[in-house]
Formats: C-alpha cells, structure tokens, sequence
C-alpha cells in the first residue's frame, strides 16, 4: 500500500508549560494577563489542550514571552506519512469488509 507526505503543524504548548514547570492551564492566566491578554481560563484550556486552527498574533507573542520560546518551537512543522486510500474498491464506503446493504421500503401491512 503506497501513500503521501503530509506537512502537519504539531502544537507543543503543553510541553513548553511542563519545562517551565507550570503543569496546570490556569498557570497562564496571570502571566498572558500581565502581557495584556485577557483570556477566561475555558479558552486558555482549549488553546492549552487542543491545538488551536488559527491564533491571535497578540496571544503567540504572549506565549512566547511567558515560556521564553519562539513560534518555531511553539508550532513545530514536522512530514508524516498518510496512508492512500486503497483503490478499485467498487463496493462503496464500509467498515472493513463490512458494506451497507440496500434497504427495503414495505408499506403496512405487505
């Protein structure tokens, strides 16, 4: 089975936080609040555990900042191999060797 490479961002954050030995989300509260950025600690913990789909210049700086990194090590772009779908499979979308089955539409009483 042949596939691609695919360029895929990989969030760090997280890790950044462990090496400056903050392990807890709300430990940015008041570090990103002394650098002017006001986040509730809900969205801090998405942007902490979740990698974020795009991110406000202000907060990257502010993260930077706080754990003395750059958006390099913030965001690290690393090729990862994705497996190709396999081809001439003509028995549509299914589950393994499992495929859907056309359904019977009975009027009551048939």
């Amino acid at each position: 089975m042949s596939g691609n490479n695919k360029l895929v961002a990989h969030w760090n954050l997280r890790q950044l936080m462990a090496e400056q030995g903050m392990f807890a989300t709300s430990d940015l509260v008041e570090p990103l609040r002394e650098r002017g950025v006001e986040l509730s600690r809900q969205m801090i913990h998405r942007v902490v555990t979740k990698a974020p789909q795009r991110i406000n210049m202000d907060l990257l700086a502010a993260l930077c900042d706080v754990l003395h990194c750059t958006p390099n090590d913030l965001i690290e772009m690393r090729v990862e191999h994705v497996a190709a779908p396999a081809v001439g499979n003509d028995a549509g979308p299914g589950i393994g060797n499992l495929r859907p089955i056309r359904a019977k539409v009975r009027r009551p009483g048939d």
